[in-house]
């Protein structure tokens, strides 16, 4: 499995679990160590998804072409 697929398999969907994580760690009321980083784990998600989101996806075999779900610019 190539850094590639990793990235489009794990790493992408990760950090956006992360920023989901990071969201409900900041609006929960029970515990102050997790509302007090919740930003930050928000930032790191947000980071981590902008670096994971530029790679592109691997080609697919015979055809030469990059498969993307976004729009083309």
């Amino acid at each position: 499995m190539s850094f590639r697929a990793i990235n489009q398999k794990y790493l992408e969907p990760g950090s956006q679990v992360l920023m989901v994580l990071g969201i409900i760690a900041l609006c929960q009321p029970w515990n102050m160590l997790l509302h007090s980083y919740g930003l930050t784990i928000i930032l790191i998600g947000l980071i981590g998804f902008n670096v994971t989101s530029k790679i592109a996806p691997e080609e697919e075999v015979g055809t030469g072409q990059v498969r993307n779900s976004g729009a083309q610019h």
